[in-house]
């Protein structure tokens, strides 16, 4: 098997109930970061979903992690949730969003652009054509789309992402009957998958953190092990992302260590 970066890290890395399961007790808030760097190669950061993190912020960021580490940064929800059967404008935010991670682009560490849309965001003429003004709007830019809506889930959206160079992300959560399957498909050179857990009772009336409050079996993270392989195996992919979501009490920390070397048993020398 050629040998190509697999990534495997967490959705966020600053969180308080992680000291003691993962961070020293004492640590400050920001060593936090170097300390997660120098276990993991990658972060996914998700607080760009509920606010705009300006340049001066991700310059930071970049000086605090070593090279070759890499960032994916979630879009704002006033960009990926919008109202259905809205017209194809962008939030302003975009643009902002934009402009905050370029320090990233700059000393090579951007990753992507994750686009996560909701539940109720469905394939709809109207969808489609928001969807590509949004990619307009990011040019240039590496980007990932999770869709939470099962409908998505079909050739025409992959042909779609295929035509607009933008990942597909596949999803370990729950199996509602609406929620997205297991899958190891890929539309762009970079392979995504994100790990939100299965917790069935909490999903829909939880909060951000009960929600996520869940922690993987070997068992559960075997298939997705295969998976992995097959994502890295395809001949147009050329890196691979694996993020866990469940951060609760850092169970995302514990399961992407497993994770790691589950892999590393598989491939050896080829886990790049």
């Amino acid at each position: 098997m050629r040998s190509i970066p697999i990534y495997v890290g967490t959705c966020g890395y600053s969180y308080a109930d992680w000291k003691g399961p993962f961070y020293p007790p004492a640590l400050r808030a920001a060593e936090m970061l170097p300390y997660y760097a120098a276990r993991f190669r990658a972060v996914e950061i998700d607080a760009t979903y509920y606010r705009v993190l300006g340049a001066k912020t991700f310059a930071s960021m970049a000086a605090r992690t070593p090279c070759g580490f890499r960032f994916a940064v979630k879009l704002p929800g006033s960009v990926t949730h919008v109202p259905a059967g809205s017209t194809p404008h962008v939030h302003p935010d975009a643009a902002a969003w934009r402009e905050g991670i370029e320090p990233l682009v700059a000393a090579g560490k951007f990753a992507a652009g994750l686009m996560q849309f909701p539940n109720g965001f469905k394939p709809t003429a109207g969808s489609e054509a928001y969807l590509r003004a949004l990619v307009a709007r990011l040019e240039g830019l590496p980007l990932v789309a999770e869709f939470r809506n099962r409908e998505w889930q079909a050739p025409g959206t992959l042909a779609l992402l295929r035509e607009l160079g933008v990942a597909w992300t596949n999803v370990d959560e729950p199996q509602f009957r609406t929620l997205l399957r297991p899958s190891s498909d890929v539309t762009s050179p970079l392979a995504y998958v994100r790990f939100h857990g299965r917790n069935y009772a909490q999903w829909w009336k939880g909060d951000n953190a009960t929600r996520y409050d869940y922690l993987y079996s070997t068992e559960e993270l075997v298939p997705w092990v295969e998976r992995v392989i097959d994502l890295a195996a395809q001949p147009d992919v050329r890196e691979v992302y694996a993020y866990f979501n469940n951060h609760r009490a850092g169970n995302a920390v514990r399961n992407a260590e497993t994770f790691e070397a589950m892999l590393a048993a598989k491939l050896g020398d080829s886990l790049a």
